[in-house]
């Protein structure tokens, strides 16, 4: 279930409320009882994070395959970079 915020325009009180989406809102403060309680527009409750989308991702055909020849390219040139920060590997 969603948590939804909501702020008292007569007190100021801030307030969450788990809530199911077709709930109606709420407009009573538990505070001070006055009906000028207003749902508020929050942020997300997760973030993305991350590198971003890989080569791989998604691709039709034998994505193994491909993944298995790009490594054994960079293999047979004798370079052991793990970083990326020599220049050579990109």
């Amino acid at each position: 279930m969603p948590i939804y915020d909501y702020l008292c325009g007569a007190c100021g009180h801030e307030h969450e409320a788990m809530q199911k989406m077709n709930d109606a809102p709420l407009t009573t403060c538990p505070e001070c009882g006055e009906d000028e309680l207003k749902k508020q527009l929050s942020a997300a409750g997760f973030r993305l994070k991350g590198g971003g989308w890989y080569e791989t991702d998604f691709k039709g055909g034998n994505s193994k395959k491909n993944v298995a020849e790009s490594s054994s390219a960079k293999s047979s040139s004798g370079h052991k970079c793990v970083t990326g920060s020599c220049g050579s590997c990109n």
